[in-house]
């Protein structure tokens, strides 16, 4: 499965090592890790997949591929900046949302949208995100959903 997980692009130490625990939790269950690209959540969460041995996919803002974290494999270059929320949130099956901002709330409703199950570790408190207190239970929480 393709997890598309979203957050804040500065974030505090704390929040950065659960991104990372997010991604390593889903590599090691053979699960795609689908983000922005850039830093903060993205670069921890993809630091953590590409340490466990997962495949990490950056959708960027921008038209340059180099500009993504260096824990990415595949950049993908949109140049289509916040537009290309929409892109992360299509390209997984599931979302899993730390912390951040107005583009993470975006990311979290067009998820909502789509149907996706969405887990939330400390973000924002919308009808159909389930909250969430460690990232375990985040990656338990999308698994669980997509059960068939």
């Amino acid at each position: 499965m393709r997890v598309s997980v979203i957050g804040g692009s500065t974030v505090s130490p704390e929040l950065a090592e659960q991104a990372r625990d997010v991604g390593r939790l889903l590599a090691e269950r053979d699960h795609v890790v689908v983000c922005g690209g850039r830093g903060g959540v993205m670069e921890a969460v993809c630091r953590g997949a590409s340490e466990a041995g997962g495949q990490t996919i950056g959708i960027l803002p921008g038209e340059d591929r180099e500009a993504a974290n260096a824990y990415v494999e595949t950049a993908i270059a949109t140049g289509l900046g916040n537009a290309r929320n929409a892109l992360v949130v299509m390209n997984g099956d599931a979302a899993i949302a730390i912390d951040g901002g107005t583009g993470t709330l975006s990311e979290i409703a067009l998820a909502l949208d789509a149907g996706n199950p969405v887990a939330g570790l400390q973000t924002h408190d919308i009808d159909g995100v389930k909250h969430v207190e460690s990232p375990q239970a985040a990656v338990e929480y999308v698994e669980r959903a997509l059960e068939p």
